[in-house]
């Protein structure tokens, strides 16, 4: 009701706007000189007076030349005196016209009424006007009071986020259990994790496992243009909640709120620093919210202002990480219950094949292959539409319209087989699942390669592998092609990031040492800004020569392989031109050497 009323409001100020400018031409165009009393009265009976409108004391005269006149007469009686004989005359033989007396209150005075009324009226209905507290001011939370039909049932993946929060479910339900102890209820909950890994999902199914109101809002909400408007609408909150205590109130995205205070260039954002001031009061100050429990959300913890993030106001951080293995498994069970599976899916292979895959992004892959099982006519989702469906999510769609030429082609099997011999060759913990020259997305080709498992930590030779594997498709072109082109740009770059990282953050380099220098990888203005690097320049240099060292001699050693495997290697590019996508079984028969093969490629 309150959004019908809004659009009534808008629509009413657009009439207004309408009716203004319209007001505004019609007086500019209809807009009509003085005339003196005097120059009337010799007008009239020099009979260039055609008509003429007698308002109280004003007389509008049409003249002969089209043009109108206003006149103020001293009164009807000495307009008499003066010209009544000629007005007679010229009435009589029809040169002259004149209209009845109208009432005093003319259009302008009408029309200024109307424009008060309505202007009233927009305002009163924009603004929400009860009792004395604009509606302008009140807090947009969406209260639930049934379950919202998701419990931790439909939860998968995030089975240590969900212990924790089962301690405060069971707190609502049983309080006295915890008060008897002495216990006070946490007053906040920050749920922190990587964008996808389903915070907000995991907040609805604490709401749904509670069954207590549950208010929703975005952090984004409180912030208005006027200053004071965000700090109101949060007392009201917790004005409402008190209402219901015990309840659940979530702020999604809390960090557009509760970022730190002063460390904007120049000068905080004063409506934002109000409303965190009265959100941290509200939340552990003087007032009584005994039963109200705060879940937050945020990908971002590190801006937070340190005052939101004390013991008294969030009491926990529940950190909401990526799925394993099994949680990947559990996600695609709970994505794939209302799709029809081919007997040769495996949802344990494809969680091995998804390693880094967020909730979200698992949720996307298999609605991803439902689209394209529809589109391909299939009555079940087999295992290629979601193979599929998983290089369109990762890489992009294929373009087989687009045109190569041969000389490309040549050029882009050559990378791509570098790419896959040297990680066969050198990586024992990850496999080459599939080759393919066909351009995908932004990519001319793509090598697709699974690890074997979940790694929490990487160790440096494992790092020093990935170079290699990065750099082979460079290394390849300059081998056998006796050029390099700018298709291994984005290799360059993660390689490159990935030598900085281990000699500024991991301390992985013998001259720089076991010291990081890691500033945190990105600049937060009005806390950063103004700082200095927190080392030398003698340092600095040090550095890029140490990066710049670590490249180079990962280059040498992966031209060294593939100069050693140069017959693989031609093998593999020339299927390439072949067939211009190869799987893992057809890459394997390009390799007439076992396993073992390592031993060229030691760390």
């Amino acid at each position: 009701m309150k959004k019908r009323f809004t659009g009534i409001g808008v629509w009413l100020a657009l009439m207004l706007a309408v009716y203004l400018i319209y007001s505004i031409a019609v007086n500019l165009i209809t807009a009509t000189p003085d005339m003196d009393y005097s120059e009337f009265v010799k007008a009239v009976k020099t009979r260039q007076v055609t008509a003429m409108t007698i308002t109280g004391n004003n007389v509008t005269a049409e003249l002969t030349d089209n043009r109108k006149a206003e006149v103020e007469i001293p009164s009807l009686e000495t307009m008499q005196e003066d010209i009544g004989k000629e007005i007679n005359e010229q009435m009589s033989d029809g040169t002259l016209r004149q209209t009845a007396h109208e009432s005093n209150i003319s259009w302008i005075a009408i029309s200024n009424i109307l424009s008060t009324i309505i202007v009233i009226a927009f305002m009163v209905i924009l603004l929400g006007r009860r009792g004395g507290g604009g509606g302008f001011t009140k807090n947009t939370a969406r209260l639930v009071y049934d379950k919202p039909g998701i419990t931790f049932k439909n939860m998968a993946g995030a089975d240590e986020a969900k212990r924790e929060l089962e301690e405060v479910v069971e707190f609502l339900k049983n309080p006295a259990k915890f008060t008897a102890l002495g216990a006070r209820i946490p007053k906040g909950v920050l749920l922190v994790g990587s964008p996808g890994t389903g915070k907000t999902l995991l907040a609805k199914a604490v709401a749904g496992e509670a069954d207590v109101p549950f208010f929703t809002m975005s952090g984004s909400n409180f912030v208005e243009l006027y200053v004071g408007v965000g700090a109101s609408r949060v007392r009201d909150l917790f004005a409402q909640a008190k209402k219901c205590k015990p309840c659940i109130v979530f702020i999604d995205e809390i960090d557009a709120v509760g970022r730190q205070r002063g460390a904007g260039l120049g000068g905080g954002n004063d409506e934002r620093e109000q409303t965190l001031n009265q959100l941290l009061v509200e939340m552990d100050g003087f007032a009584d919210n005994d039963g109200i429990i705060i879940i937050a959300a945020t990908n971002r913890p590190d801006v937070l202002d340190p005052a939101l993030l004390r013991p008294g106001r969030f009491d926990r951080q529940v950190v909401v990480d990526m799925p394993d293995l099994k949680g990947r498994e559990a996600i695609l069970k709970v994505h794939s219950e209302n799709k029809p599976l081919a007997p040769d899916v495996d949802l344990l292979e494809i969680a091995k094949a998804t390693i880094g895959y967020s909730g979200a992004n698992l949720e996307n892959l298999m609605n991803e292959a439902a689209i394209l099982a529809a589109n391909r006519d299939h009555t079940q989702i087999t295992r290629r539409d979601i193979e599929d469906a998983n290089l369109k999510v990762m890489i992009g769609s294929e373009s087989r319209s687009k045109i190569i030429s041969d000389k490309e082609k040549r050029l882009t099997a050559y990378h791509e087989a570098g790419h896959a011999v040297i990680t066969r060759l050198i990586s024992d913990d990850t496999h080459v699942h599939k080759v393919s020259i066909m351009p995908r997305g932004r990519a001319g080709g793509f090598t697709l390669s699974v690890p074997e498992e979940d790694k929490k930590y990487t160790s440096r030779n494992e790092m020093l592998t990935r170079i290699m594997e990065l750099l082979g498709g460079r290394a390849a072109e300059d081998l056998t092609l006796d050029d390099i082109s700018t298709g291994a740009s984005n290799d360059l770059n993660r390689a490159t990031e990935i030598a900085r990282q281990m000699v500024v953050k991991y301390g992985m380099s013998d001259i720089v040492g076991p010291v990081s220098y890691d500033d945190g990888g990105e600049v937060f203005i009005g806390r950063d800004f103004a700082h200095s690097k927190p080392y030398s320049e003698k340092t600095a240099a040090e550095i890029d020569s140490e990066v710049k060292k670590i490249l180079v001699e990962r280059y040498a050693k992966t031209k060294q392989i593939l100069t050693d495997n140069m017959e693989v290697l031609t093998k593999v590019a020339e299927k390439l031109i072949e067939k211009e996508t190869i799987d893992n079984a057809e890459f394997e028969e390009c390799f007439n050497i076992e396993k073992g093969g390592n031993e060229n490629a030691g760390n």
